[in-house]
């Protein structure tokens, strides 16, 4: 198998809480503790998974992390991110140790949001398609539920997005590249996923 031009870097994390919609802000303390960070359009930052329910802020579990997709040679830089202190929203967030992961392709993969622009379902579905043909991938999309989150500017809103049938090389592609913009912020980001019938059902 071929290697992934980028890997994932997790971070064990250190606090308490995040707030519910902490993505943007979250991008944005990574970019001013690492500037590099946003060079390579390929980078981008998992979304935190945090304890299910409705109160804010949301508490962390003992298995949050903080992962970042990004290129292989940037490695040593990102490495150098643990022990820095973060403010998100006004919660502390302290990195710890991290992980080298690779990326390994999976016929099913998932993505939590994927940014709509001012689409519709229909609108959404076509423009994955288009983007799907010019990275050279044919496989069936499920579209999930929609979503919004808290931009930089605006309101951002998307929809979960499940491809599946992949062959080894489209999901490496889709790995690497995802789908749709706002990688930073989470938006777009794809992970290997078990079966296509739990699309939209997963936070």
């Amino acid at each position: 198998m071929t290697a992934a031009a980028l890997v994932d870097i997790a971070f064990a994390l250190q606090g308490r809480a995040l707030p519910r919609d902490h993505r943007w802000a979250l991008a944005a303390a990574l970019a001013q503790a690492l500037p590099s960070l946003g060079e390579d359009p390929r980078t981008a930052v998992h979304p935190v998974k945090l304890v299910h329910g409705s109160g804010e802020p949301a508490l962390l579990s003992a298995r949050s992390r903080l992962v970042l997709r990004v290129p292989r040679e940037g490695t040593p830089s990102v490495l150098a991110l643990a022990g820095r202190t973060l403010e998100v929203g006004g919660c502390e967030l302290r990195l710890g140790e991290a992980q080298v992961r690779e990326l390994l392709p999976h016929t099913t993969l998932y993505a939590h949001f994927v940014d709509a622009g001012e689409a519709d379902e229909v609108g959404f579905l076509a423009a994955m398609s288009d983007e799907l043909a010019r990275l050279e991938v044919r496989c069936p999309v499920v579209c999930g539920r929609e979503q919004q989150l808290r931009g930089p500017a605006h309101e951002l809103h998307g929809y979960s997005l499940m491809l599946h049938g992949l062959r080894e090389s489209s999901a490496l592609r889709i790995l690497e590249r995802g789908l749709g913009a706002h990688r930073l912020m989470g938006c777009g980001v794809f992970v290997p996923h078990k079966s296509a019938a739990a699309v939209g059902e997963i936070d």
